[in-house]
């Protein structure tokens, strides 16, 4: 549910370009600012260096590494070919946005590890910029400091920690049952019996449906045969506000008033707000009635948050939309590529397929408690966010006082990069960092990779509101999947790869094989 840390990524990315620096000794002019010193400050025994020694990014080198190097659709692979030019750290500046870039698993521990009361997430203007137009309250993720802390406290409750994700592991799992009947139902329908095609749409209407009825209590019918209108109007509007929201991270604010990607994105974000503010106010009207008529105000987590009387309704439209946009993808983009990895894997789909049935007999439907019989499963979703993070580059703002992060001394109020991509495929992290190994993450008195090696869910209190409830849906979604069926590659579609979408997306359709497992468990 990280989803929104990429916009602020993506607005940096678009303006951004590399320059060699030379080494660091003397004098240089930083890009509109007076004369920057390079030189080494002393902390302690140790003399450092301060950001004048990085290297520096500007527009026309990133604009030519994108456009004729070909990393226009693959940014995330550009983090790997920066970091072997450049090395771990460098910085960017490009007018207003500016930045320190960490590709190092170590260094990124060191930051992370001096988080501040109140981690800042730093440059959100793209998402801040529609709630101030549109005088919406901002939420857990566009909103900063002690107002952020209040919200995240109340938002917290009923969601975050494990024991409260097991409530709804029946919602769930009443989800996954309509999916897996919609996934009869496609093979049936296809050519061979048993294919499913562009199973990202799929899986994306699975991830609304599942997130939806846990946010609002209610299902909103995106697995029937066919979707409500209102329904597809916000899937639609998703995907329209991502689709334009990189144009206008690269394009000049002037260019607002000429072209038509700003509307367009601006139209994206009205859907998705009509939508979730349509569902609460329904809501609201039920609470309302039952009150009315003296009976028992009962619910989970909307219902909470509507009568605990701790938020206002005006952050509770802010707040319940932002996480049921980072909670669609987050689901259906690991759930696509952790099918597409096994089917592409035989030996450890079965290893999973043996955990699975080994735990859950005959037709049982497995409870979210079960899950942690099944280490397994647990290590593919790992490796998969790992090889794919829904989100490669994260950013921190350290806004109280200066930071010392590996031998240099950087300013307070200075923005990180964390490059996630580029560090989950360093082979000093994780050898054969190519190659899909659920068993890397296994406790079995093997070493284990650095944990900082792949966050995809944040670290500390900034960490995703919604982590545990994504875990939850994915857990149990693919040990239902796998126990029913032998995921095989669609022959002709050939190799997948990423493209990133502010998250990373398959560059094309998807279609796999579900072949029917005979039923041999007793």
């Amino acid at each position: 549910m990280a989803v929104s840390f990429a916009l602020s990524s993506a607005e940096r990315l678009g303006w951004c370009f590399l320059r060699p620096t030379t080494a660091a000794t003397g004098f240089r002019r930083a890009a509109g600012n007076s004369a920057a010193a390079s030189v080494s400050v002393q902390d302690g025994h140790r003399k450092l260096k301060t950001e004048a020694d990085l290297p520096e990014i500007k527009i026309f080198t990133m604009l030519y590494q994108m456009l004729f190097k070909g990393y226009l659709n693959s940014v995330h692979e550009l983090q790997l070919y920066q970091k072997q030019v450049y090395g771990p750290l460098w910085k960017i500046n490009a007018g207003n946005l500016q930045g320190i870039s960490i590709t190092s698993v170590e260094l990124l521990e060191e930051l992370l590890r001096k988080d501040e009361k109140y981690p800042c997430r730093g440059y959100m203007t793209l998402w801040t910029e529609h709630r101030d137009l549109r005088g919406i309250s901002y939420g857990p993720f566009t909103e900063e400091g002690e107002k952020w802390y209040k919200l995240r406290a109340v938002l917290n409750k009923r969601m975050l920690h494990p024991k409260d994700s097991l409530q709804y592991g029946d919602v769930v799992n009443a989800v996954i049952t309509d999916f897996i009947k919609r996934i009869y139902y496609l093979r049936e329908m296809s050519p061979t019996g048993d294919l499913v095609s562009n199973l990202t749409n799929e899986l994306y209407r699975f991830s609304l449906e599942g997130i939806a009825s846990i946010l609002f209590e209610t299902r909103i019918g995106c697995l029937e045969k066919e979707i409500p209108a209102e329904t597809q109007e916000f899937i639609n509007s998703i995907a329209q506000m991502f689709t334009y929201n990189m144009h206008v991270a690269l394009l000049p604010n002037w260019t607002r008033n000429y072209l038509p990607f700003w509307q367009k994105y601006i139209d994206g974000w009205d859907g998705i707000f009509k939508f979730g503010t349509k569902m609460i106010n329904l809501k609201m009207e039920a609470i309302q009635t039952r009150l009315d008529t003296n009976q028992e105000v009962a619910g989970e987590y909307l219902t909470y948050l509507l009568s605990s009387g701790k938020m206002s309704c005006k952050d509770v439209y802010g707040s319940v939309s932002e996480v049921l946009l980072a909670g669609v993808d987050t689901t259906s983009n690991t759930m696509l590529w952790a099918l597409y990895l096994l089917s592409k894997d035989p030996a450890a789909q079965e290893t999973l397929h043996q955990e699975v049935t080994k735990v859950l007999k005959g037709d049982r439907i497995p409870t979210a408690e079960e899950v942690n019989s099944m280490p397994f499963l647990k290590a593919v979703i790992k490796e998969t966010l790992r090889l794919y993070p829904v989100v490669p580059v994260n950013s921190r703002l350290i806004a109280e006082s200066e930071v010392i992060i590996g031998e240099y001394l950087f300013p307070k109020k200075t923005t990180f990069n964390l490059f996630h991509y580029a560090i989950s495929h360093d082979e000093k992290v994780f050898p054969e960092p190519q190659k899909f190994k659920p068993e890397r993450w296994l406790r079995d008195g093997r070493t284990r990779p650095n944990p900082f090696g792949s966050i995809p869910f944040g670290f500390g209190v900034r960490a995703c509101v919604g982590r545990r409830i994504a875990e939850l849906e994915m857990h149990l979604a693919l040990a239902r999947l796998i126990k029913l069926f032998e995921m095989r590659p669609d022959p002709t579609v050939g190799e997948v790869k990423a493209n990133f979408r502010s998250v990373l997306v398959p560059n094309k359709k998807v279609n796999l094989h579900f072949v029917e497992r005979q039923k041999t468990e007793t």
